[in-house]
């Protein structure tokens, strides 16, 4: 595992582009795997900058979102696939076709889950899989407990995530009480992963997931077992790690 830590979001964004952007020269298609919220923002500015300046190329890439919540329709403005049309895919020359986010109206949710299974390993899996963290550990709708040998299914969301989410919808009603998520043992079959983290309020789950021990209680712990894992983090998502060590950080 390697940790590159940065002076603050925009520095996030522009090293964690280039570290994609120069992973993707070496094949065609390229598979990226990608996440949601406010995290990974930066870096998908910097993806749209990159593709206007023709700097990085999106018409043969292929893009599998790890989440989605259950029983909101594509155009909700709360649902992931709308915030990805709106944040980068109607802003770069990619083909919608090849982006993929899990169906929330699918009719079985839990047979959706199993074709998404499918349509990954049908591609040749994900080249590169973007991840952010919360701030007890978990990594997509993969919340404390899950089994980190899980694959992508529907989840209950918790009451705590519900009420973290409220703050988008009208009311706390209006969230969604399920999900689809890719599982943790999905995610680890990515060839490269990169998880993005900034704030002091993600230091002590940046912490427990690089330094801690391996444990569904911090699924992020998990990713410790992946041989091609870099953490792109600022300053203020730091300052718990010990003291480096060896090639192990990076300080821009």
């Amino acid at each position: 595992m390697k940790v590159i830590i940065v002076k603050d979001k925009q520095a996030m964004g522009k090293r964690s582009a280039q570290l994609i952007a120069e992973d993707m020269q070496k094949r065609t298609p390229y598979v990226l795997g990608l996440a949601t919220g406010s995290t990974p923002l930066p870096l998908y500015k910097e993806f749209i900058a990159m593709n206007k300046a023709k700097d990085l190329d999106f018409s043969s890439v292929i893009t599998f979102n790890l989440d989605e919540y259950v029983g909101l329709p594509p155009q909700h403005d709360q649902s992931y696939r709308y915030f990805m049309n709106t944040e980068l895919f109607d802003h770069i020359n990619i083909q919608k076709k090849n982006t993929f986010v899990p169906d929330g109206m699918a009719a079985s949710p839990e047979d959706f889950c199993a074709h998404y299974e499918a349509m990954i390993k049908d591609v040749g899996g994900i080249d590169y899989q973007v991840l952010g963290i919360g701030s007890n550990g978990h990594i997509a709708f993969n919340e404390p407990g899950s089994s980190l040998a899980s694959r992508t299914r529907v989840v209950p969301l918790t009451e705590n995530t519900r009420k973290d989410n409220s703050r988008f919808f009208k009311s706390i009603h209006e969230v969604p009480t399920r999900a689809m998520t890719m599982g943790i043992g999905t995610i680890l079959e990515a060839r490269k992963i990169i998880l993005l983290a900034c704030g002091e309020n993600k230091a002590e789950a940046v912490a427990r997931a690089l330094q801690g021990p391996v444990t569904a209680m911090v699924p992020a712990s998990a990713l410790q077992m992946h041989p091609d894992v870099t953490f792109v983090i600022t300053e203020d998502a730091a300052p718990q790690l010990k003291t480096p060590y060896g090639s192990y950080f990076e300080k821009q």
